[in-house]
Parts: C-alpha cells; structure tokens; sequence
C-alpha cells in the first residue's frame, strides 16, 4: 500500500510540474501604435499574422507569423499582467517634449480591452518590454 501510495504521489507532483499553463492567444488582439506629428505605426498581432500600416491613412501590410516567433510572442505574453497594464509607469518623459512619439500598446481579451497609459516609442515600461520589442521587429522587416 505504501508503495501505491508513493507511486500516485510521484506521479501527480510530476505531472504538476512538468505540465505548463498554455496561453489561448485565438482570441487575443495585440495592438502597439506609436505616433506623434509626423510619425506614425501601427502594429496588430492576432492568430499568427500581423498587420503593419506605417502611415495614417494607409493600407496595412499583412503577413503570417512563423511558429517560431509566434511562441515567443506567446512566452512574452503569457509574462504580462493584464489588470495592472493600465497603471504601468513609463521609464522616460520624452513624449511631453516632442522628443519621442507617445507608444501605446492595448490588448483586447474575451472582449475585454487592457491598455497602457501612453509612454515614449523605443522605451516601454519594463513590465512589457520584451513584448513591444518583439512586436516592434515586425515593423522592422
């Protein structure tokens, strides 16, 4: 019995470790924007693709996203808290002097929207960091 009883014990602390929450991103929008007078980006990342408009008024430049990236898209996301994104503090205050564009990155969620306050382009708070860089790439390509 005590055997049983440690086997069914091994087993269920391994399966707990081993086993890792999953993101669902099927229904998740990722938008950053950056913009300022005469600058402007737009990036949406939804189910492995991504649109980039580079200019107001312009047509988005869609493409797919390789699993590769797209898994680290979801590693990054997964990292993020959604209900503290509105009270994230931005590191710089550049934007207030014209000396960057206002970034803004909004998540839409199981129609629910999360938002950052607005921070400067190219220094977002450290929190999401890592996801807006890899968002930004795409607008690099």
């Amino acid at each position: 019995m005590r055997i049983l009883s440690l086997l069914l014990l091994t087993l269920f602390i391994a399966t707990g470790c081993c086993s890792q929450k999953k993101v669902d991103m099927t229904s998740t929008q990722i938008e950053y924007s950056a913009h300022s007078r005469g600058y402007f980006k737009s990036i949406l990342v939804e189910n492995k693709s991504v649109s980039v408009t580079s200019k107001r008024d312009a047509s988005p430049v869609k493409s797919n996203i390789d699993d590769a990236k797209w898994n680290k898209i979801v590693d990054a996301f997964s990292k993020v808290n959604l209900d503290s994104l509105s009270t994230l503090k931005a590191p710089t205050d550049k934007r207030t002097y014209d000396g960057a564009a206002i970034g803004n990155l909004k998540i839409i969620q199981n129609q629910k929207t999360y938002e950052t306050q607005g921070f400067d382009n190219g220094f977002p708070p450290k929190e999401i960091e890592k996801l807006v860089n890899l968002l930004v790439d795409f607008a690099k390509e």
